[in-house]
């Protein structure tokens, strides 16, 4: 069985590759996907659409664009990884998470110590958090492999 896998979170540091590159290297049968990792092409994905006067409208409409294809990913994946960083809040990943624990789809949190406390309602609907992508290769390994 081939798992799907998204990738939900902070898009300024590489966790992603590290993931897909460690899970490539053990042979894992899995396929991930992820939001648009683009930042200046996730903020204009609702432009096609008309050019708004007010900030809002804009990010309204691309918000329900990019929820297209958030919603439809985490609906069919098998398991998601939240990554919280530390620059900034990240709103998106906490919506991505609750998301999931609505739908009974198993996530895990990734992120630092640091925010734990914050994080505390994410982390108990989580099966597991991880401080380092290399720990998320560790559970995905024996999760799939085991």
């Amino acid at each position: 069985m081939e798992w799907n896998i998204y990738l939900s979170g902070e898009i300024h540091t590489d966790w992603r590759q590290k993931i897909i590159e460690g899970c490539k290297e053990l042979g894992l049968s899995i396929s991930f996907t992820s939001a648009v990792t683009d930042h200046q092409a996730s903020d204009g994905a609702g432009d096609v659409l008309g050019k708004e006067d007010k900030s809002f409208w804009r990010d309204h409409k691309s918000a329900k664009v990019n929820a297209i294809r958030t919603k439809t990913f985490l609906e069919n994946c098998d398991l998601a990884v939240v990554r919280f960083g530390e620059k900034y809040k990240q709103w998106n990943a906490a919506f991505d998470a609750g998301f999931c624990a609505a739908l009974g789809k198993p996530y895990i949190t990734l992120h630092d110590e640091d925010i734990i406390h914050p994080l505390k309602e994410v982390d108990a609907a989580a099966l597991a958090w991880a401080t380092s992508p290399e720990q998320v290769v560790e559970i995905l390994k024996y999760v799939i492999s085991s």
